[in-house]
């Protein structure tokens, strides 16, 4: 494909679009709250386990975009980079705060190893205890969020090769400070204003091979970050997201105003997580469980890792009633994007999704030991941005205060216009009575004229004789 020069690149829709998507000026926080687990003992024993939130410990994210390249197929390709900075003045809690959570690498391994043969199970289980790992675990927050050393990534893949094929620290979200989310080649909208930003491939390709379904592989919609111009309340709001492994759309709610710029609220359908029976085009994302949570195991190196909306927002209350300690609302924990429609680009966002396993008792492996069957929250995060400072008042004059000082400046010259032809109008019609009052005046006036004259004229000799006589 023959790459162009940004410099001879003309780009459309306006340059303001083109610089907040290059270097997105929206700073982005990223907020984990954890749910601590206050009955790790009691759980092992086989009871309901208890959860407490921790946080929100909030992050900068820094992104900026690199390796830009211009296509000549309409196309632009690039990578986009994360960088996390910890805001102590907008957290509760410090990264050194000690959290209990689940032993992920063991509990989860353990549902993975379920179908080994059980003498590589005892075995399993017999390295485990002389590591002396536990089910649960007190870490510190940086430690569960960006990695620490485990020893039992060594044994096990020393056990079982393959089964957690990576190396080094073990973290959730080791691999994301300083990482992009793959090579997105999206459409610049300048032959097709109504493909602006849209995804033409994801990595080199256009589905996906982590689903049952051709319609769950495809990869639709923007990167996430900006979309079409010009929307209606029809208009969908499709990205795909790596994190996710999927394409996701979200529906228009209701209108709205964001520090007075009109926007579109989007949010969550109740369909985005339900399970193939509820919903049957999801049947693709399964083997699915309750509705409301998504199995993304096929992309997360089979582990047993599910997806839902924080809390279980929106889930089957099967799934809340399994866990003490969770009071799902839409206020807190339902995910929105507002967006201002002309443009595509959005004012106010915060993306909120959570991260659950699957725990159970295996047999063989003795450190699970009677824990029953269950989907249990580890943490939930958000992404969250909004317009503000000079980005907001420029974003404000051209595209709000000077558009409607313009409507004002036409209806203002209809009126004046209108005014003038009435004016115009009277001004004939004046003009039109005046013509014809001084023209009957006029007339009149040279009757009088005529008639006073005659009676003032003199008499000839004769006819003033006669008049004499007479009168005598």
């Amino acid at each position: 494909m023959e790459n162009t020069k940004l410099p001879n690149v003309r780009i459309d829709p306006s340059s303001i679009s083109f610089n907040m998507w290059k270097d997105l000026p929206i700073p982005f926080y990223f907020a984990v709250h954890f749910f601590e687990v206050v009955n790790p003992v009691e759980v092992v024993n086989g009871a309901k386990p208890v959860v407490a939130e921790r946080g929100p410990y909030v992050y900068r994210e820094h992104r900026f975009k690199t390796n830009i390249t211009f296509h000549d197929n309409d196309t632009v390709s690039f990578l986009e980079y994360r960088r996390f900075h910890f805001q102590p003045d907008m957290s509760i809690g410090k990264e050194e705060d000690h959290v209990v959570v689940p032993n992920i690498l063991l509990l989860g391994g353990a549902v993975m190893m379920e179908n080994l043969p059980g003498f590589l199970k005892v075995l399993i289980s017999s390295a485990l205890s002389g590591l002396k790992q536990t089910p649960f675990v007190n870490r510190t927050v940086g430690e569960i969020l960006w990695g620490y050393d485990d020893p039992l990534l060594t044994i096990l893949n020393t056990l079982v090769p393959g089964l957690i094929p990576f190396k080094g620290k073990f973290g959730l979200f080791s691999d994301f400070n300083n990482s992009n989310s793959g090579l997105f080649t999206v459409y610049t909208g300048v032959k097709d204003i109504h493909k602006c930003h849209m995804v033409d491939t994801w990595n080199g390709i256009r589905k996906t091979n982590y689903w049952r379904s051709e319609q769950c592989n495809m990869i639709n919609g923007t990167s996430g970050e900006m979309w079409p111009p010009f929307m209606t309340p029809s208009t969908s709001l499709e990205f795909y997201s790596p994190d996710a492994c999927r394409s996701m759309a979200l529906v228009y709610e209701q209108p709205g105003e964001f520090k007075g710029i009109p926007t579109f609220r989007y949010v969550a359908p109740k369909t985005l997580f339900a399970n193939g029976t509820d919903y049957p085009p999801n049947e693709g994302f399964c083997p699915c469980r309750e509705s409301g949570i998504q199995n993304v195991s096929s992309c997360r190196l089979n582990a047993p890792v599910f997806i839902s909306h924080p809390h279980f927002y929106n889930a089957d209350p099967v799934l809340v009633e399994a866990v003490g300690g969770l009071h799902p609302t839409k206020e807190k924990h339902g995910l929105f994007l507002d967006i201002h429609p002309m443009t595509g680009i959005p004012m106010n966002c915060s993306i909120k999704l959570q991260m659950n396993m699957f725990i159970k008792q295996v047999s063989g492996i003795t450190q699970t030991g009677k824990i029953k069957p269950v989907i249990l929250p580890i943490i939930w995060f958000s992404e969250s941005g909004s317009l503000e400072g000079p980005v907001l008042k420029e974003f404000y004059t051209n595209l709000v205060l000077i558009p409607s000082v313009l409507e004002y400046v036409q209806y203002i010259s209809i009126a004046l216009g209108t005014a003038l032809m009435i004016a115009a109008i009277l001004l004939i019609i004046s003009q039109e009575k005046c013509f014809l009052f001084w023209s009957s005046n006029k007339k009149g006036s040279e009757n009088k004229e005529a008639s006073v004259a005659f009676s003032a004229k003199p008499l000839p000799p004769v006819k003033r004789k006669v008049l004499h006589e007479a009168s005598l």
